[in-house]
């Protein structure tokens, strides 16, 4: 039987396995997850979540680890997620994030969790919202979220992140693959790094191109800068960190970071309800009503819509 608030208790004094326990109860759907979540509710709302993400080989975890430094440096508790894929063979993951890290892994005022994604598309783990607010709940100031190695819709960080940074190196490609996908619509804060290699200005140039392109945006709207780094030997992340700060300042003053985190809870509960739903509906295999229902389309009597809206009445009638 677990010990939820004093769990919870122990996470806010900032034990490591009280918050790594947390958060397995969070991966692993346990029966105490609710419990959990609603001890944690009056104590979160204080950490800032920045997401990073970007082709795969463009420094994310080395770029992560550089803003953790920065970060403690300056004081602030700070709380890693590194989400990595999961194998579609043995449903495991590398964790390789944990491994690049691990020069923090001794610093008490750094708390990092790899998580897979578990076949959870969009670059995230599907526990990551509730993980975030483990750590919020847990003391952490600031909030890194690093995602998958994205491609052209994997671009669910930004709907989870108060600012999301979007990463690219030279050398890759990346120039003409954001400009078909949609991570130059997600980012906030835009970094080339690894801006010591031969066409990291001409990556800046064409990016910033991209973003004057079609843009319509109002006097006092924010303008995403674009940081060259060298992450690696910790170059240019002061300048990153700066540009997170500005961002925060300038959703604070606008309102727009209480309009984000108000959209984010609004996505949240809805994941909640349909994935609810959606297991209700899958307790309905082999189900007379269902099996009457499928037989009635088959047979010519009515429409897939008619005997999906039939199911749903039904489910939401407590049928």
């Amino acid at each position: 039987m677990v010990d939820v608030p004093q769990l919870v208790e122990q996470a806010r004094q900032g034990r490591p396995r009280a918050v790594a326990r947390l958060i397995s109860l969070v991966e692993g759907a346990a029966p105490e997850l609710r419990e959990v979540m609603a001890t944690l509710a009056p104590l979160t709302g204080g950490a800032y979540v920045v997401g990073l993400t970007g082709s795969p080989g463009v420094g994310k975890s080395t770029t992560t680890s550089a803003l953790v430094t920065a970060y403690r440096k300056v004081g602030k508790r700070v709380g890693v997620l590194a989400v990595d894929p999961s194998s579609p063979f043995s449903g495991g993951a590398l964790l390789g994030d944990r491994v690049r890290m691990s020069e923090h892994a001794s610093d008490p005022g750094v708390y990092i969790r790899s998580m897979a994604t578990r076949g959870h598309l969009g670059g995230l783990a599907w526990a990551a919202p509730q993980a975030i607010r483990v750590l919020d709940a847990a003391g952490c100031e600031v909030i890194l979220v690093e995602t998958v190695g994205v491609g052209q819709s994997e671009v669910e960080i930004a709907s989870q992140a108060d600012t999301s940074v979007v990463l690219l190196a030279p050398g890759m490609g990346d120039g003409i693959q954001a400009a078909k996908a949609g991570i130059l619509e997600i980012g906030d804060v835009y970094v080339v790094n690894k801006a010591d290699r031969d066409g990291a200005d001409a990556t800046a140039r064409e990016l910033n191109h991209m973003l004057g392109l079609g843009e319509s945006r109002a006097p006092g709207d924010w303008r995403p800068p674009i940081v060259k780094t060298v992450a690696a030997r910790g170059e240019g992340i002061d300048e990153v960190v700066e540009a997170l700060e500005k961002h925060r300042a300038w959703m604070e003053e606008g309102g727009v970071l209480a309009r984000r985190r108000l959209a984010r809870a609004a996505r949240e509960v809805e994941t909640i309800a349909v994935t609810a739903l959606r297991s209700r509906i899958g307790d309905l295999s082999g189900d007379r009503h269902l099996d009457a229902l499928a037989e009635r389309i088959v047979a010519g009597d009515t429409d897939p819509y008619r005997a999906a809206d039939e199911l749903v009445e039904g489910l939401t009638n407590g049928a």
